[in-house]
């Protein structure tokens, strides 16, 4: 099976620090693969909390990764602090792009790059909705 190859953005719109704590790490003394992506959605509720959204409410509608995709370049361990940078990209009518660049914050080693899909949704209707125009706004004009 070939290696995924995961091209990211030049330019990230938000960036946030997060401490490697105990709980990230797995039996190899490394973050673990999963907590890697507990990492990322903290990063993304820190996102959009920065403009006054959570992912159960963009103008009413929720947030619901359809797909997620990490490329790993180095390890991490407890105690570490990271940069997580954030850019929305690829736009469409339900959903968009989030880019993740993965940074430790001493080094300057790159530690993970990501990608997660996702749609918006109505959990009143049951359905998949069309992006809010305030997030389309915010993001891609």
């Amino acid at each position: 099976m070939a290696r995924i190859i995961l091209e990211i953005p030049a330019v990230f719109s938000f960036t946030t620090e997060i401490a490697v704590t105990i709980n990230y790490i797995n039996y190899g003394a490394h973050v673990g693969n999963d907590s890697m992506l507990s990492i990322l959605h903290e990063a993304r509720i820190r996102l959009l909390k920065s403009h006054g959204f959570s992912e159960l409410n963009i103008d009413g509608l929720g947030l619901i990764i359809t797909d997620a995709a990490v490329v790993y370049k180095a390890e991490a361990y407890q105690g570490d602090n990271l940069e997580v940078s954030i850019a929305v990209q690829d736009p469409n009518k339900y959903g968009c792009d989030f880019f993740y660049q993965v940074i430790h914050k001493d080094s300057g080693k790159e530690i993970a790059r990501a990608k997660t899909g996702c749609v918006f949704f109505d959990y009143n209707a049951k359905k998949v909705s069309e992006a809010p125009k305030s997030f389309k706004d915010l993001f891609f004009n």
